[in-house]
Formats: structure tokens, sequence, C-alpha cells
């Protein structure tokens, strides 16, 4: 064994040890200690979201704001995307949309609103109104004219869940610091975007519109996010959380706007009907951006 295999082995082997500390596989005694730290891990735990450090406002140099999609139609945005199907599969594996709206419920995220610039907070009473469609039947009509009340056998429910989300919108912050002398990326809000909830209780109508269904205020919900575990598919005994993988932007997205003079106008706004030419666009932005920080050290 050469070499560059021990340090290979010796490497997997330090790995296996940190994952077996934080999922309890080896060590449970019963199926339900499985993902269970010990009370000697939760006292020692000290696993926070890494803090953004402040930035002064006179340390940015140069600043421009995105948005982006996240299409999870593709392959390295699958983590994003699955698990769809939670009833067979453990519980500490959720989507990233699974997670906020739970984090919604439950009050862990308090910042949602109704737009990208975060000016109109939506309730929860709000979202759920936009998650689920309710529709009487026509029997509960005829009840309602005969008896003035409906039963709840007349009423159907259909609720959007991971498996109709199509795409993530992202919002975010690129800027210069003077001080680093680097260029750097902060996120500022994501949110889901699905067809309405009544495509699903009328799918012969071929109702195809998106929406987008709420906005999260990113830095409110990075401690939500860092508990919750997206699937590494190159190591499964070490998992990311959706917080590590949003920060370093481990996925692919496409730019469709940034601001401007023109309104904050988006991409498809002045290039109609040519996708072609929208994603060179998008690339054109993409690559602007990155320059700043090469045209920065040239002299």
């Amino acid at each position: 064994m050469n070499l560059k295999n021990v340090v290979l082995s010796c490497l997997v082997l330090l790995m296996s040890v940190g994952a077996i500390a934080q999922i309890n596989v080896l060590n449970a005694k019963t199926p339900e200690e499985i993902g269970k730290k010990t009370k000697d891990q939760l006292a020692y735990d000290n696993d926070n979201p890494l803090p953004y450090g402040y930035v002064d406002e006179r340390d940015v140099l140069w600043a421009k704001s995105t948005w982006e999609i996240i299409d999870l139609d593709e392959r390295v945005n699958f983590p994003l995307y699955y698990p769809i199907d939670t009833n067979n599969i453990g519980a500490d594996r959720r989507s990233l949309y699974d997670v906020l709206v739970r984090g919604i419920r439950n009050g862990d995220i308090p910042d949602v609103y109704s737009d990208s610039y975060f000016t109109e907070k939506r309730t929860l009473k709000d979202i759920e109104a936009s998650l689920v469609y309710t529709d009487t039947t026509d029997l509960g009509i005829e009840q309602f004219n005969a008896e003035g009340k409906v039963d709840e056998q007349y009423i159907r429910k259909f609720a959007l869940d991971a498996g109709d989300i199509e795409q993530w919108r992202i919002r975010g912050y690129w800027y210069i610091d003077k001080r680093q002398g680097d260029l750097r990326y902060r996120l500022l809000g994501l949110c889901p975007v699905a067809n309405e909830a009544r495509s699903k209780a009328f799918p012969d109508d071929g109702v195809d519109g998106q929406v987008e269904l709420f906005w999260v205020w990113f830095p409110g919900a990075r401690d939500v996010l860092h508990k919750a575990m997206a699937f590494n598919r190159k190591n499964t005994s070490q998992p990311i959380s959706y917080d590590n993988l949003l920060n370093s932007r481990r996925f692919d997205a496409v730019i469709y706007k940034v601001d401007n003079v023109m309104g904050d106008r988006q991409v498809k706004d002045y290039i109609n009907d040519n996708a072609l030419m929208q994603l060179l666009e998008s690339n054109r932005i993409k690559e602007y951006i990155r320059n700043k920080e090469i045209d920065l050290w040239n002299y």
C-alpha cells in the first residue's frame, strides 16, 4: 500500500468517525436512537451556523443585486428537490420546501414576505391560503342550497407538496469588500415556485400558471436550515446542511433579473421570445460580475 492510499484511508476513517458521532448509527441499541445524539454529545455540541462577519457600508466598493432561477429539473439541483415522498423515508431527510414550510408553521421562521423586496410581510394564514385550494362538490352545493350548510365529506382540499415545486428563485447581493480585496456573495431571500393549487383540483383544464408562493428572508431562516440536512451523493455519511449548501452556492442557477435603472426589468422584458439569447444574456451578466474581481487587480 503506497502513501497515497494510506492518506486516503485515514481521511475516510476520520470522516466516518465524525459521521458516526453525528447520526449514531453504529452505536444505536434500538432504531429509535438513530439520528439522536447522546447527552455527552449534546453537552459539547457547538454546531451553529457560521455567523456572517460585519461589513461596513464604507468598505463596499461595488455591489450588484441579482435574481436567479434554480431549475429543479437539473440533476445538480436534485438535493433541493428530493425527497418528495416522505412516507417511506426517515424523518431526518426532508426537501427544502418541507423544511421551510414546517419552520413557518412552527413559528421558527417569522420573516416571510410576498415579494423579493421584502416590503409586505405574510402571515401563516396568508401562506396556507396560497398552498391549499378548497372546493365544494356538486352534492355539497345542493346541500348548502337546501340546508344552508355543507358537510366535510363534500369539501375537497388540494394542497401543494414538495413534488409540485418546479423551481426556486433566489435574490442575492454581490459586492466587493475593499478591505478583503475580493468579490463576495450574500444570499438574501429564496422563494418556491409552483403551479397554483387549483391545477391539482382541475388537471384537465390545463392550468399552467407558475406563481411565487412566498419569499423567505434567508438570514432569519439560517438556524432552521442549518439543522436540516440535504443528501450528499458523493458521501452519504457526510450530509450537508441546507444553510451550507445555499451559502456555498452548490447549485446551478440562471440570472433572470438584476437591479437596473429601468425599474429592475427582467431579461425577458428586453429579449422577447428567444430562450437562447436570454440564456446568453444571463451568462453575460454573470461574467460581468465575475470580471469585476479580476479588474480589481489589473494595473
